[in-house]
């Protein structure tokens, strides 16, 4: 039976990227966000590519409307399987110059919208004892950054609400999964249609990974959820152990680098957001999943790779291993033979 997939900010970005890899596995997946153009673009898609589309136009910050979707989905494909919360927004600026109302609207949608898709995931999954919720978050949620006050205080909290979870279903003795997919800077549309109040253009601190790296990481969580977290990118590795170990001198750093590496040399844009109304909607255009960063971008990272496969990995360290422990006693009986 194929698996039923339920992906929040799918319209565009990571959520639109984890989409098509579903879609290829013939999967049926129901997309769940605003901007209808960028819904009804992703379900050609994954029909193009052997899926089953469902199409929810919904705000994962209205609990009622997540929990409507949660039933579409079921009814019409039965039992979900995998839950992945990845719909967010976001405001570039300092903490003093965003109101109050935006900053409300950051933590209804990053932080409060994973919480909803977690509880209706959970309505139903919990009952039948089985099911995997996946928590796109971001190294941001390890290691806040200035300009970002809003999106990275959501971040940290949906990694507290994730883990007091966590402990809850491991006392219940639950086969219920919950995992977090760590992500680096990715190219999203976000950086285009973000609010922002930065004189420059807003860009991803580099490095700069594509969608499709950071899907493949969802995805592996998504088969792999025992573990309680996936860092993808070796910059979300070492953003994660400069914090632990050094986080008054990161702080320093970030104070003098993080404004000018947030931006670009060009202009900032003008024109509307998508923090109250989505862009792509009837009668907007679908951003995709890419951004304005397709020329700096990765598109593969080793040490996601290497995640993926820790089998492999551990296969070819055992194995260098006995072939250093032969060859240093190759070395001894050379050096003994000689002496005699």
């Amino acid at each position: 039976m194929p698996q039923t997939v339920v992906i929040t900010g799918a319209s565009a970005g990571i959520g639109r990227a984890t989409a098509r890899l579903y879609g290829r596995r013939g999967a049926n997946v129901v997309l769940l966000a605003r901007g209808r153009a960028g819904l009804d673009a992703a379900a050609q898609e994954i029909e193009a590519l052997g899926g089953r589309p469902l199409v929810q136009v919904t705000d994962t910050s209205d609990a009622g409307q997540v929990e409507a979707a949660a039933d579409a989905a079921e009814e019409a494909f039965g039992p979900v399987d995998v839950w992945i919360n990845c719909a967010f927004s976001s405001v570039f600026a300092p903490f003093d110059e965003i109101t109050a109302e935006e900053y409300e609207r950051v933590t209804r949608v990053t932080y409060l919208g994973f919480v909803n898709g977690t509880r209706a995931a959970l309505k139903r999954m919990l009952p039948r004892d089985r099911g995997t919720i996946v928590q796109v978050g971001s190294a941001l949620g390890e290691r806040a950054i200035p300009l970002q006050s809003a999106y990275c205080g959501a971040k940290h909290a949906i990694n507290g609400f994730t883990s007091s979870l966590r402990t809850e279903l491991l006392h219940r003795g639950s086969k219920v999964r919950v995992t977090v997919a760590q992500m680096p800077a990715v190219n999203t549309p976000q950086f285009s249609w973000v609010r922002s109040r930065l004189p420059k253009h807003p860009q991803p601190v580099p490095p700069i990974y594509q969608p499709e790296v950071a899907a493949r990481g969802v995805v592996h969580a998504a088969d792999h959820p025992g573990r309680k977290q996936y860092y993808i990118g070796a910059s979300t590795v070492a953003t994660v152990w400069a914090n632990r170990l050094a986080p008054a001198l990161l702080d320093r750093y970030l104070a003098r680098t993080g404004f000018d590496s947030q931006q670009t040399d060009q202009v900032a844009p003008t024109g509307e957001s998508n923090l109250f109304e989505p862009l792509d909607r009837p009668g907007g255009d679908d951003r995709g999943a890419h951004g304005a960063f397709d020329d700096s971008a990765h598109s593969r990272s080793l040490e996601a790779a290497l995640a993926r496969h820790p089998a492999a990995v551990a296969s070819v360290i055992a194995v260098g291993a006995v072939g250093a422990v032969a060859a240093r006693a190759a070395l001894g009986r050379g050096a003994r033979s000689d002496a005699a």
